[in-house]
Order: structure tokens, then C-alpha cells, then sequence
């Protein structure tokens, strides 16, 4: 990994991410970013459950990833809107993790996500660092995603245009990842596929970014899954009260039957 130098003079102790702001005092940009957030994590948990049974994997939601020293510090930080970092302890030190920190780690997200609320120009510009240090500028966010931060995924969700767009670090840059034949854009090293589903989640109906299997197969939130489970519970009790219902019309039935023979002098057991 590559730490871009900065115009600060040298520090010989860096610091972590207790030290680090965990926030840039910007508002979240939207109502829907955070639902997004939790659906895309709580879809996926048990996937990533299955692919680390020793719970060694984190992610991230609107946290910061420190790839530089700055001045504010902040400056030094891309702040994707979600993202998965494969191998690396859900905590340190026995703290809940207030920013991911390149120099503290070393391991690079394996997907991170940007929600767009603007018109996409943040997200995909390539402005490289060179171009903008006597500015005082950041540089883009897809260069720095690209050349330093390096997730071998990086996705630009476009709620109003109901698109995703998927790159994969190919030798050293970003190439576009091709839908598949279900219009989602594979994940190999999870075992998903990343795309647009149309639907209601929470109070919203809104096409949502969300995780499907290798077969195609909606990966659902746990709400779902109970919901799911619920209805299948109440379609049982259902199925078994009309077995029910209609094994006492024909007790019913056969009683009837039953007094008919013996009013006939019939012995209806046959005996």
C-alpha cells in the first residue's frame, strides 16, 4: 500500500483511529441513505457470517477511511457511504472501531459503496493529488479510491436513476464490471451480486441497492425472514384447520349415517 505524502512536517508517531475525528460535521444527505445502510448490512450478515465464522470481517457505515496525515485531519479521509473490510477484528482494543485507518491496518476494503445525492461528479472524479495539493484541495474520490484506498470493488448507487455502477481494481485501475443476465453485477469473493430491487423497505418504496446469491436468489433482511416465516406459520394453521374442519364434517357424516342404519334395525358396525 501507498500513503501519499503530505505537505505536514514528519510525524513520527501516527496516530489511530481512537485519535482520529470520527466525523466531518456534515449532515447526512438524505432520509434514505441510513435505511439503505442498515438494509445493505443486515442482508448480508449471515452470508458474511458463513464466509468468517471466526467473526474477523468489519463494515463500515458513512465511517471514515484515513489514507493520509492532513491538516484538519479530516481532509485525509474518503467517507464511503458503506463498505466491507474482509480479515481484520470488528473491534480494537476492545472498542467499538471510530474509523479505519490505513496506517494503523494495512487492509484494504474488499467493496466499498457511495450513495450519490448530487448529480455523480463527486463520485467519479479522477482528480488525481498532484493536481490539487498547492490548492488546498482534496483530490477526487475515485482516484483516491483507485490509487490509494484500493477495494477491489467500488460501487456509485444512483437512487434517482434507479442504476448502479460496479468497478473492479484490474492491474491498477477500475473497469466496469457487465451486468449479468438478471441485470446484477457479480461479487465473486463474497458469493453475491449487487443490484437494483424496486420494493418497500420500512415506509419507502423507492428502488433500493441490494445483495442477491450466486443463483439469483434475494438475500433478506431479518425482518423479512420472519415476516416470511410468520406467513408460513399462519398458511400452516390454516391448512391444518381445514384438515381439521373437514375430518369432523365426515365424523359428522358418519354419525348421521350411522343412526340412519340403525333406525333401520342395521346394526352399522356390522355385528
Amino acid at each position: 500500500m501507498t500513503i501519499a505524502k503530505s505537505s505536514q512536517p514528519e510525524i513520527t508517531t501516527l496516530p489511530d483511529h481512537s485519535q482520529l475525528p470520527d466525523s466531518d460535521g456534515t449532515f447526512v444527505k438524505n432520509f434514505q441513505e441510513h435505511p439503505q445502510s442498515i438494509l445493505l448490512t443486515d442482508s448480508i450478515q449471515s452470508t458474511l457470517d458463513r464466509l468468517h465464522p471466526d467473526q474477523r470481517y468489519a463494515i463500515g457505515q458513512d465511517c471514515g477511511i484515513y489514507w493520509r496525515m492532513t491538516e484538519p485531519p479530516e481532509r485525509g479521509a474518503e467517507c464511503p457511504d458503506w463498505f466491507y473490510v474482509p480479515n481484520v477484528p470488528p473491534t480494537l482494543e476492545g472498542r467499538a472501531r471510530r474509523s479505519y485507518v490505513l496506517w494503523q491496518e494495512f487492509i484494504p476494503p474488499l467493496i466499498a459503496i457511495e450513495f450519490v445525492s448530487g448529480d455523480g461528479s463527486e463520485e467519479r472524479d479522477n482528480t488525481p493529488l498532484s493536481q490539487v495539493r498547492k490548492k488546498g484541495q482534496k483530490p477526487g474520490k475515485f482516484w483516491v479510491y483507485e490509487q490509494i484506498i484500493r477495494p477491489a470493488f467500488y460501487a456509485i448507487y444512483e437512487v434517482q436513476k434507479k442504476s448502479v455502477e460496479v468497478y473492479h481494481l484490474i492491474e491498477d485501475r477500475y473497469e466496469l464490471v457487465a451486468a449479468n443476465k438478471r441485470g446484477h453485477y457479480p461479487i465473486n469473493p463474497m458469493g453475491v451480486e449487487l443490484g437494483i430491487w424496486q420494493g418497500q423497505y420500512g415506509n419507502m418504496e423507492l428502488p433500493w441497492l441490494r445483495w442477491w446469491d450466486s443463483e439469483g436468489n434475494l438475500l433478506l433482511t431479518g425482518d423479512e425472514r420472519a415476516r416470511i416465516e410468520q406467513q408460513r406459520a399462519e398458511t400452516e394453521r390454516q391448512r391444518a384447520e381445514r384438515a381439521e374442519s373437514e375430518l369432523e364434517q365426515e365424523r359428522q357424516r358418519a354419525e348421521r349415517l350411522a343412526e340412519l342404519l340403525r333406525a333401520q334395525g342395521i346394526n352399522p358396525e356390522g355385528v
